[in-house]
């Protein structure tokens, strides 16, 4: 199960909505900084592809500006 987490910037007076269609996908948290124009996003999928699909869908919203990695675990069972 991957779990990774994002720094988002979104683009110019685009906070609101960078949150509002993050908030709208499955196996993601948006969490918005408090003092910064940044929003930290959770993801938790159930598998790698999963997770390669999400992250590409993030970076095409229209409203972020950059994504940048944080951390990222995937715990592989064998």
């Amino acid at each position: 199960m991957p779990i990774f987490s994002y720094l988002a910037i979104p683009k110019r007076d685009a906070r609101k909505s960078l949150c509002e269609e993050l908030s709208t996908l499955e196996h993601c948290q948006v969490i918005p900084a408090d003092n910064q124009d940044v929003v930290v996003v959770v993801t938790d999928t159930p598998d790698e592809h999963t997770e390669k699909q999400l992250q590409h869908t993030i970076k095409s919203l229209p409203s972020l500006q950059s994504l940048s990695l944080a951390f990222g675990y995937n715990e592989k069972l064998e």
